[in-house]
């Protein structure tokens, strides 16, 4: 199984919500780059995800 970027962060407003999110987060001068910073409450890359431990926790379910 294979992974291409990191899921969306829980109640970000769906797949629309997710672009937005992506937009506002890559681009400092956006409007509600701030918000977001605070709203995630870390440092979000949305390219990283660790396909071992996705696969491990399909397993898991």
């Amino acid at each position: 199984m294979k992974a291409k970027r990191a899921c969306p962060p829980e109640d970000c407003g769906g797949a629309w919500g997710y672009l937005e999110f992506l937009e506002a987060i890559k681009d400092p001068q956006h409007p509600e780059h701030e918000n977001f910073q605070e709203w995630i409450g870390e440092n979000f890359d949305s390219e990283f995800y660790d396909l071992q431990e996705i696969n491990q926790q399909l397993a898991e379910a």
